[in-house]
């Protein structure tokens, strides 16, 4: 299972937001490239960035602070967070990111994932599912849709795409586990590659979707509270890959 250490941006500084609610943040640095750098050292083999400020605003906000990171790191990128056109995505891949993640437009404009693969390929693109009680949220997840996780995620599929970031927004930054039951019916119901974020605070956690047959999993606030040692993560969740 590979782990993706998460770093999400919000005004320049590397927070960890509660259950996605703007009002409450917790700053841990203000030099991301800084933070991507040690998780590399520590064995990282992949990052997970978010724009938060893009994805409330609907446009890229912390450009140059992904740059930076991408330029600090050689392991690969994937980023979220207010990428919403063809445009956009052309534009996070000339950053160097890895992987675009598209989240509300794959809810509201479906057809822009079919023409994404198509474009970019479905090694560069990956959707961004966030569920409250099941149902989609969008827009930073202050907007929650009428389509349920498992309908949107059969819909991605039929579209070509092949990777799937599940968050349990009721368990994101909340150190509470995560929604594994959730998680494991969503992948063997679409058999998409499904990444799990929200909750993760252990390295029973971490077991646990790996046993369920997860085959990556996004950490947060976890590393940057010490309850996960990524070395020693890694070496376990990654040894086999």
């Amino acid at each position: 299972m590979r782990l993706y250490p998460a770093i999400d941006m919000k005004e320049g500084r590397c927070v960890r937001l509660r259950q996605g609610q703007f009002n409450e943040v917790q700053v841990y640095s203000g030099e991301p490239a800084a933070i991507a750098g040690r998780w590399e050292s520590q064995g990282a083999s992949y990052l997970h960035l978010v724009d938060l400020d893009g994805a409330l605003k609907g446009r890229s906000v912390n450009a140059d602070c992904i740059r930076e990171i991408v330029s600090a790191v050689s392991v690969p990128t994937e980023l979220g967070g207010g990428i919403r056109s063809l445009s956009d995505i052309e534009e996070v891949l000339r950053l160097g990111v890895t992987r675009a993640i598209i989240g509300t437009k794959a809810v509201e404009e479906p057809e822009l994932l079919k023409e994404a693969v198509l474009r970019f390929g479905a090694e560069h693109i990956a959707v961004g599912i966030d569920a409250r009680d099941g149902m989609v949220a969008v827009r930073g997840w202050e907007q929650v849709s009428r389509v349920s996780a498992a309908e949107l995620a059969g819909r991605m599929k039929e579209l070509g795409v092949r990777t799937v970031i599940y968050t349990d927004i009721s368990r994101d930054g909340m150190l509470t586990g995560p929604n594994i039951e959730a998680t494991k019916a969503l992948k063997e119901t679409t058999g998409l590659d499904i990444v799990a974020s929200g909750g993760v605070s252990c390295m029973d956690d971490l077991r646990r979707l790996r046993d369920a047959g997860i085959p990556g999993a996004i950490i947060g606030k976890a590393l940057y509270e010490g309850r996960i040692d990524l070395a020693e993560a890694v070496r376990e969740m990654e040894g086999a890959l």
